[in-house]
């Protein structure tokens, strides 16, 4: 049993959604894959695909760029929903020069009255060097105070680490322990 929130964390190609999806598959409910991602080139094209070929059927896919709360409120009670990625989610409102705190607060807004399930993949962005460019340092802050806040209203928190999974707070459905 999954709790209401979970957050997985991680860096770039840790095998962070890898597991969020494996975590997901292990409630035997429906499963809705809300994507953040935007495809505007070729390489992100084909990373999008691949990991629509690695998820394999029986997922229900919902494209959200910047629109979560919205996408989260179609959800049913009886669904389970992996959003990935919350750092693409960010970096799109970054881009569209959206009010981050604004978007911030519909987003977990949205995550408190889901009635189903959700699980969060998200970025570790904190563990490099200080960005040399203003853009970079406002989206390191901004990742790192939604990490944060992510963290403290899930009950379950793990991070990713070469693929192995580390809990941080909470417990892992028996099934992945």
């Amino acid at each position: 049993m999954l709790p209401k929130l979970t957050l997985i964390i991680g860096a770039a190609a840790s095998g962070k959604s890898t597991f969020a999806e494996r975590l997901v598959t292990t409630t035997m409910r429906t499963r809705t894959y809300i994507a953040t991602a935007q495809a505007f080139d070729d390489e992100m094209r084909a990373k999008i695909a691949r990991h629509r070929d690695m998820r394999g059927a029986g997922w229900h896919t919902v494209e959200a760029p910047l629109d979560l709360p919205a996408a989260l409120q179609q959800i049913p009670a009886d669904h389970v929903v992996l959003i990935d990625c919350a750092t693409l989610w960010l970096s799109n409102h970054l881009l569209a020069e959206s009010d981050l705190e604004q978007a911030g607060a519909a987003l977990l807004n949205a995550l408190q009255t889901c009635p189903a399930p959700v699980v969060v993949v998200s970025n570790e962005v904190g563990a490099g060097v200080v960005p040399d460019n203003a853009l970079s340092r406002k989206f390191r802050e901004a990742q790192g105070r939604l990490n944060q806040t992510l963290a403290t209203q899930a009950g379950l928190v793990v991070t990713v680490i070469a693929g192995l999974p580390m809990v941080l707070k909470g417990t892992l459905p028996e099934a992945l322990e």
